[in-house]
This record gives C-alpha cells, sequence and structure tokens, in this order.
C-alpha cells in the first residue's frame, strides 16, 4: 500500500496522524492550530512506538538457556564469536537442533523474536550466485534482472544501521560456495565490510553492511557433502554442536517432565549407541544420534511414539551407516526394539 506513488501516505505513522488530524477536524469549525499538530504528532510517535515495542515477542538470553540444552558457558562462546568473526557456522551430527539454535541465537541477542531483522534461507546443489544475489530471471518477453534474498537483506541492514540482522543458511555445505558468493566471499570477512564492489551483472558499488550477522548450518554425518573449503573456513568460526542427553535442561524438562518409563530406558541405550559411533573409525563424533529426535513439543510420548522414533528415524539412520555391516545394524535394531517393547 505504502510504496504506492500515488498514496499520499508512505509510512503507518504518516496514516495514523492524518486520521487523527480528519478526526479532530470534525469535531471542530476550524483547522486545528500549530500547537495542536504538535501535540498530535507527539501522540502518534508515542503510540508508534508503544506499537513496536509489543509488535514482537521478547526474548532474552535466560530464555535461550530455557528452550536451548545449552550451558551459559557454551552460550557466551557463541554470542563472543559471532561478534568477533561476524561469520559463524554451527557444526554438528544430525538431530542436535542446528537450525533452532541459529535462530534463538539470533533471536537472544536481537532481544525479541524479531523475524524482520532474521532471516534464512537453505543452499542446496543447483543453488547459483544468481539466486543468491542476483541474476537474469526468464519472463513473458525475455529476459528480467532479478535480486536474491542476500543482495535484499543487506539493503535491509544498510538502511537500519543501528540495528543487528542476521542471515541463516542452512546447510551451508550443499552448495558451491565460491559459486554462489562470487566476489561477495570478499566481503562477508569481517576486516572488508563497509567497503564497495562492483557487481556481476551490473556496475552498481555493493557492500556487506557491518550490522548484518552471518549463521550458517552443517550437518557432518552428510558422506555425500566435500570438505568445505579453507578460503571459507578462514571467514567463519566454526563451532561444534553434540547430543545434549547429559546436559541439565535435558534432564529437567525432557526426561525428568516424561512419565513413559521406556523413555529413560531408550535415552541411556541411545547413549550406549552413541559411545560405539564415537569409536567407530569410519564414523566418529559427527554422526552421533542427537536428542532432537526425542523431543516431542508437547505431544504425549506413548510407546506408539517411541516405536515409530525408532523404527523409521533411527534405524534407517544405522543402516545408511553400517551400510556394509549388516550384523551390527541389526545388532544395534534388536537393542533399541527391545528397550521399547
Amino acid at each position: 500500500m505504502f510504496k504506492n506513488p500515488d498514496n499520499p501516505h508512505h509510512s503507518f505513522p504518516d496514516l495514523s496522524y492524518e486520521a487523527l488530524k480528519l478526526r479532530k477536524n470534525k469535531n471542530k469549525e476550524t483547522n486545528i492550530n500549530e500547537d495542536e499538530e504538535l501535540t498530535l504528532k507527539k501522540t502518534v510517535q508515542e503510540l508508534d512506538e508503544k506499537y513496536k515495542e509489543s509488535k514482537y515477542e521478547k526474548y532474552t538470553k535466560e530464555d535461550f538457556l530455557k528452550e536451548v540444552f545449552m550451558d551459559e558457558r557454551k552460550y557466551n562462546t557463541l554470542v563472543n564469536l559471532l561478534k568477533m568473526k561476524k561469520n559463524l557456522i554451527l557444526q554438528g551430527p544430525p538431530g542436535v537442533g542446528k537450525t533452532f539454535v541459529a535462530k534463538r541465537l539470533a533471536y537472544s541477542i536481537i532481544g525479541e523474536k524479531d523475524t524482520e531483522r532474521v532471516t534464512m534461507i537453505q543452499f542446496h546443489q543447483s543453488y547459483s550466485y544468481e539466486d543468491f544475489i542476483l541474476g537474469y530471471r526468464p519472463k513473458e518477453d525475455g529476459f528480467e534482472l532479478k535480486t536474491g534474498p542476500f543482495y535484499e537483506f543487506c539493503k535491509k541492514a544498510s538502511n537500519d544501521p543501528k540495528r543487528e540482522y542476521f542471515f541463516i543458511i542452512d546447510e551451508i555445505n550443499r552448495g558451491n560456495i565460491s559459486k554462489i558468493l562470487g566476489e561477495l566471499l570478499m566481503l562477508i570477512e569481517k576486516d572488508k565490510r563497509g567497503e564497495e564492489i562492483k557487481l556481476l551483472y551490473t556496475d552498481e558499488l555493493f557492500t556487506v553492511p557491518e550490522n548484518l550477522y552471518i549463521i550458517g548450518t552443517m550437518n557432518t554425518a552428510d558422506r555425500s557433502i566435500a570438505i568445505i573449503d579453507y578460503a571459507l573456513r578462514r571467514r567463519f568460526s566454526f563451532i561444534d554442536l553434540k547430543p545434549a542427553f547429559k546436559s541439565d535442561t535435558f534432564k529437567t524438562n525432557i526426561i525428568e517432565k516424561n512419565s513413559n518409563p521406556k523413555f529413560k530406558s531408550l535415552i541411556d541405550k541411545i547413549e550406549e549407541l552413541n559411545e560405539e559411533i564415537r569409536k567407530e573409525d569410519s564414523l566418529g563424533e559427527g554422526f552421533q544420534i542427537g536428542h532432537s529426535y526425542f523431543c516431542s513439543n508437547g505431544e504425549p510420548v506413548t510407546n506408539e511414539w517411541l516405536e515409530n522414533i525408532v523404527e523409521y528415524e533411527i534405524i534407517p539412520l544405522l543402516k545408511e551407516y553400517w551400510y556394509d555391516n549388516s550384523e551390527k545394524c541389526k545388532k544395534w535394531e534388536e537393542e533399541l526394539k527391545g528397550v521399547i517393547k
């Protein structure tokens, strides 16, 4: 609505001010005077600030520590690394909540769940520079130059330099990083923030603003992904996320609150399984079973729920891990099923 050039009002405060002025004029024979106009503007500004304050749910460090199975020391490390480097990758095995942690980390730094300042995309093997930043796209009568999500988010952050913005890239190692970032591989570096460079398809000088933070996630158990290149590693801090079965928060919020006696037995068995996975030469820590498989998000943890998790999520993963060792896979399949019978 506000983008329409024929519309005389270009923001909600502007529209609110005109509405209040019109309402006041209707109750008077003459227009409002200068003092009344200033009072009206002040009222609208106060209402607008109140609207901004209540628009998003507050989210603090304490909220993060209640939701994420992580201690305060590790949380502080995450925040410090991100602010120091501006680029952070959360890496770990499946089910440790990498994407969940990335979003909550951003919200906790902002202080509220401001979805306008946190955005997320996912890389894949066919993702390109043209998708991510800028490129030509077909239309009915030819091609048009269209901007991508990173270009648009950088512009958004540049127009609001006093506030922090967070760009989350899920499965960052699934894409061809050099192909996707192009010349911006240099600009995302902390020391190059604010510097300008010409984009590939235009003569426009583009910059990655200093108030933009990038958080990537990486699945360490994905064998189909090549090792991430050193050019990217130099520009990011990397932190490992591990299964949190032994964390105080998981014990308090998940295990102790669960009334199904088979649940605790299954968790104990999964910890034994993870110990064997860690010792396996062809696997290791990056292939462990994560805790998020066992977070029901309010759903009752029935025997059927446990059976479904084991049968359709854990066992298929083990078959992929031990595709060349059917005996070991069968052994653990029987042990896991035996716990929940």
